[in-house]
């Protein structure tokens, strides 16, 4: 409960976008259920009742006049007769958030309304939840658009939106490469799961990615099959609404937008798994890696690494892909961006401190897991935390922006700070950096992987990202295969019929040779 003090402050800040001031002297304001409905659908809040605002005053101090109220008890009662009626389709209030309150000798009524649970949402006045939700910005309450109230439906369902099973799209809708590159990877991860014997359509299955509806006696893809493995074209059938882009502006002028990109331009099949191929090694090309062993093999996956991989995981997992948006990257020059379409699904308080999940796509998660990418479940997020605090860098911020309906995660970074204590300067905006390491290991920075056929799996993958980008860097390849870059130079002079061709980054791989 409020005190008086936190009253005051509350009216001397004069903030709209959480604070509702009604006269009220003798009944219950109707117009509080509109702001009820859209407090509990947005981020909570706080109505006042026996506070007159002035709109027109620009100064806060004098926009709120505290008058009073006749009958404290009455409009209580009153108040909770009409909620726990019709009026909404729902109650989320208990005693402690409806309370009289005294503040400068004069009668007021305080009614804290919580973030409704995504499972009551859209909470909404009458019993037509497209006509009577409501949600809050600094201009006051709103109505809902069609699109999200069917947002706030579709968050309801407790498995997640992924498993949604696509009437008429079956395996000849899967991009077969992308699939082969994921069960590679997934191979090479899990060498002795069973589900490496089974077929493209049964391995799809187990993950989640096909389905059989046994009641309507249909099969075929599920979202997550098709957005993730999927042909550009069906997806975009599907999906018209959503795009991906990633650009990186580390180096933007006047006349210069972006030093790279990556986004639909016909020159890969545009689904969710390439998105991350080809993302994550550009991603994380300029983040430092300082040597270290870890028993008698050397570890390059840094916290960095671990906490941008986590950073691009949960803007897919999280994601809306039903609404409109873009699941968007930006490298900056001190900075990185992710956002991704659909509004959080439980609040801030409870991502920050971790152990909650409540994934969108709970299949992808799987999916991505599997290989590598993501920790479990509810401790991705605390592991960005703790890279960035490990660090000193700002701490990572969450906008949501129930406008646009989208997320933006932000990591914020000193660019000339050394790496975890291991004698490495470096410089995030792509300047070089440099490490200095004991004259011990100066002669085994690269390890062997071990078996021929994990080699094989490598190369593959090596020749994957070459084909998708020919003229990707020997580091590249080294962060998008955690290894250290000797070993990576190691696996390209290995493959037979594959050159470079020109000097620097003004050059291009060519390959020749049979695929691996």
């Amino acid at each position: 409960m409020k005190t008086a003090n936190d009253i005051r402050n509350l009216l001397r800040k004069g903030e709209k976008i959480d604070l509702e001031c009604k006269e009220a002297d003798k009944q219950v304001p109707r117009s509080i259920y509109e702001t009820y409905s859209s407090f509990a659908n947005t981020d909570g809040g706080t109505i006042l009742l026996g506070v007159q605002e002035d709109k027109d005053a620009k100064d806060p101090s004098k926009r709120f006049r505290i008058i009073g109220v006749d009958d404290q008890e009455k409009l209580i009662s009153d108040f909770w007769n009409t909620i726990n009626g019709s009026k909404v389709n729902v109650n989320i209030l208990i005693d402690e958030n409806v309370y009289p309150l005294e503040v400068d000798g004069l009668p007021i009524v305080v009614i804290d309304v919580p973030q409704a649970d995504y499972m009551m949402r859209p909470v909404h006045t009458g019993e037509n939840s497209f006509k009577g939700s409501f949600k809050r910005n600094h201009e006051g309450d709103y109505h809902c658009s069609e699109a999200e109230v069917r947002s706030m439906i579709r968050d309801q369902n407790e498995s997640g939106n992924d498993s949604l099973l696509l009437d008429l799209y079956t395996m000849d809708d899967i991009d077969p490469d992308t699939l082969h590159r994921y069960r590679n990877r997934f191979r090479v991860a899990n060498e002795d799961s069973v589900w490496n014997a089974l077929s493209d359509k049964d391995f799809l299955e187990m993950l989640g990615g096909y389905r059989y509806d046994r009641r309507k006696k249909v099969e075929g893809l599920t979202m997550a099959g098709l957005l993730m493995f999927g042909k550009g074209l069906p997806i975009r059938d599907v999906f018209n609404m959503i795009n991906m882009d990633y650009r990186e502006e580390t180096n933007v002028s006047f006349d210069v937008r972006w030093n790279d990109r990556v986004t639909y331009d016909g020159s890969w099949e545009n689904n969710l798994f390439n998105f991350i191929q080809k993302v994550m090694p550009k991603l994380t090309a300029d983040l430092p890696k300082p040597f270290r062993m870890e028993g008698i093999l050397r570890e390059d996956d840094t916290q960095l690494h671990k906490a941008c991989r986590e950073a691009m995981i949960n803007m897919i997992i999280h994601a809306d892909f039903q609404g409109e948006g873009t699941l968007k990257v930006i490298k900056h020059r001190d900075y990185f961006e992710f956002t991704n379409p659909g509004i959080l699904k439980i609040p801030k308080e409870m991502i920050y401190r971790g152990g909650n999940s409540r994934a969108r796509n709970p299949r992808m998660q799987i999916m991505l897991r599997m290989i590598g990418y993501g920790d479990t479940a509810g401790s991705g997020f605390p592991t960005i935390l703790a890279a960035w605090r490990n660090k000193g860098w700002p701490k990572p911020k969450l906008e949501e922006d129930t406008i646009l309906n989208q997320v933006t995660l932000i990591l914020k970074m000193n660019s000339n700070e050394p790496d975890e204590g291991q004698g490495v300067s470096h410089c995030i905006n792509g300047t070089q950096f440099g490490t200095q390491f004991g004259t011990q290991f100066g002669t085994q920075s690269g390890t062997q992987f071990g078996t021929q056929s994990e080699d094989e799996e490598f190369k593959a993958q090596i020749l994957s990202m070459i084909k998708a980008n020919n003229k990707i860097t020997r580091q590249q390849i080294a962060g998008a295969l955690s290894v250290s870059l000797r070993t990576a130079q190691r696996m390209l002079k290995s493959i037979d019929g594959l050159k470079y061709i020109g000097s620097g980054r003004g050059g291009h791989w060519e390959y020749n040779g049979e695929d691996e």
